[in-house]
């Protein structure tokens, strides 16, 4: 690979995102498109002049024409959510954004892996998908993988170990319906429930596990920061450049993205996120724990209000 991304959308996410590869060294060319054009070229510019201290990098603003030849292509590019709305309120909007963004890139980049970013991002997976001929393994959503890395931060910081050591997934839509799978739920190989009485310095353990505060807070945490501070984009970006490096590093990394569903736990035709092997040739198929008959059902459940917002959305 060639380790070039091109990245649509010089917002706030897109932009950090930008500014992350660029000093982990994930990519070796950065291209990055926007509507606002001296936006774009603005962000280049402040990041390319940093890059004497960094692995060499060649950034710069460009046209989806400069997208040839990219490796992977992630796509933030569309409205953002406001204080007290929700990711799918935002549905035909940023499906408008999108169709006219596949049209461009995917006949510039056929050959590329799609990172798609903006919300509601199992919707824009999905419209991904389907309007475009770029193949169904190179299309993936970055899904419920913040979720993820917020339900192990909480847990870390109940059972005062490294976020590294837990072992837990979010599971189905990113937003309201997304739901915890707790009977797989890990911290190293011991399960959650049984970890306080398995650990011999109980003073590591700052309190019971409170499952439905924990869920509450991997789900609110995202309206809680654009309350305080009108955008989420750090933690995004940090995990856009995990998949990033997952696909460039061919890792066989099992992550949680969205992508599309065919038959697994009884779902089909609409992207949601479940434990996902991600490498250089996109994601290569499913990793489908066993879950009780309630957690199928939430899933099942998350399925449905996703595909209610398809159904009324145009293609």
């Amino acid at each position: 690979m060639s380790r070039k991304v091109t990245i649509i959308g010089a917002g706030s996410v897109g932009s950090t995102i930008a500014f992350m590869m660029a000093v982990k060294g994930i990519a070796a060319e950065i291209v990055i498109i926007d509507i606002n054009e001296k936006k774009a070229l603005g962000e280049a510019m402040d990041i390319r002049q940093g890059i004497a201290f960094c692995d060499p990098c060649k950034i710069y603003a460009g046209t989806y024409a400069d997208a040839k030849g990219s490796d992977i292509v992630v796509i933030t590019s569309g409205v953002g959510r406001k204080p007290g709305q929700s990711r799918l309120d935002l549905a035909q909007t940023n499906v408008n954004i999108m169709k006219s963004i596949a049209a461009e890139v995917s006949a510039a980049a056929p050959d590329a892996i799609y990172v798609i970013v903006s919300n509601p991002v199992d919707v824009l997976t999905y419209v991904f998908n389907k309007v475009t001929g770029i193949p169904e393994s190179h299309i993936l959503g970055t899904g419920t993988l913040l979720d993820t890395a917020r339900l192990r931060s909480r847990l870390a910081d109940y059972l005062s170990v490294s976020q590294q050591s837990v072992h837990a997934y979010v599971l189905g839509e990113h937003g309201d319906s997304s739901f915890v799978p707790w009977s797989s739920a890990r911290v190293s190989n011991v399960p959650i429930a049984q970890f306080k009485d398995c650990v011999t310095n109980k003073d590591l353990i700052k309190a019971d596990l409170n499952y439905e505060e924990i869920e509450e807070y991997m789900r609110t945490s995202g309206g809680k920061i654009i309350a305080r501070k009108g955008a989420t984009f750090y933690a995004i970006a940090i995990s856009v450049c995990h998949i990033c490096g997952c696909i460039f590093d061919n890792a066989n990394a099992i992550v949680a993205v969205s992508t599309m569903m065919h038959g697994e736990y009884g779902i089909s035709d609409v992207c949601l996120s479940v434990p996902t092997i991600v490498n250089a040739s996109g994601h290569i198929g499913k990793v489908l724990p066993e879950m009780t008959d309630e957690e199928i059902a939430k899933l099942r459940r998350s399925a449905d209000a996703l595909k209610e917002v398809i159904a009324q959305i145009n293609l």
